[in-house]
């Protein structure tokens, strides 16, 4: 079947129809459940890409935590304003969470000198720009980041490289990393 998507007429390789395909097993079911759980709502109309407000709560706790500076301290309305603007996913926020938990692992130094309100932003667009962001239709902009985060786009490019090189850019992540975070935020 995966063939018969890929080849066009002439059986060269084409990527119409790739759009059918769906990558993850039962995502529809794992949609509902991150709806459910999550506190999206039942409404199979809205969308998911913003988060749901338990869910903006939990990031707020957990990275005052995680990045302890009094300046720019996270805030649940900079958190709904950015998740609104951005179009933040849960899928976003669970991949975000792998990677300041491996930032707390590698390295607390990091966390240590950045703002929680920062580190929100930039581990949300770099969640993002790995998840969504395959260089055509979906492209994650820095600028765009910077305008929903409120920091111009040298802010946004400095952010981006540092915490790109505090986590060793280790991007890949396992799904059962996420299955955990998701499952963490469930309970």
């Amino acid at each position: 079947e995966l063939d018969e998507l890929l080849l066009d007429e002439e059986g060269a390789f084409s990527l119409s129809g790739f759009q059918e395909f769906t990558f993850l097993p039962r995502h529809q079911q794992l949609s509902e459940r991150v709806r459910k759980r999550l506190y999206y709502g039942w409404d199979k109309d809205c969308s998911l890409d913003n988060l749901s407000s338990p869910v903006a709560d939990i990031a707020v706790e957990l990275l005052q935590k995680v990045a302890p500076s009094p300046i720019r301290r996270l805030q649940k309305k900079y958190v709904s304003h950015v998740s609104r603007e951005a179009c933040i996913s849960p899928c976003s926020m669970m991949l975000a969470l792998v990677y300041i938990e491996r930032l707390r692992h590698r390295n607390p130094e990091y966390l240590q000198q950045i703002s929680s309100s920062d580190l929100f932003l930039i581990s949300m667009m770099v969640a993002s720009k790995y998840l969504y962001d395959e260089g055509e239709e979906e492209e994650v902009f820095n600028d765009e980041w910077g305008a929903a985060g409120k920091v111009d786009v040298q802010t946004m490019n400095t952010l981006e490289m540092n915490f790109l090189s505090a986590i060793d850019w280790s991007l890949y992540t396992d799904p059962r990393e996420l299955f955990e975070v998701l499952s963490w935020l469930e309970g």
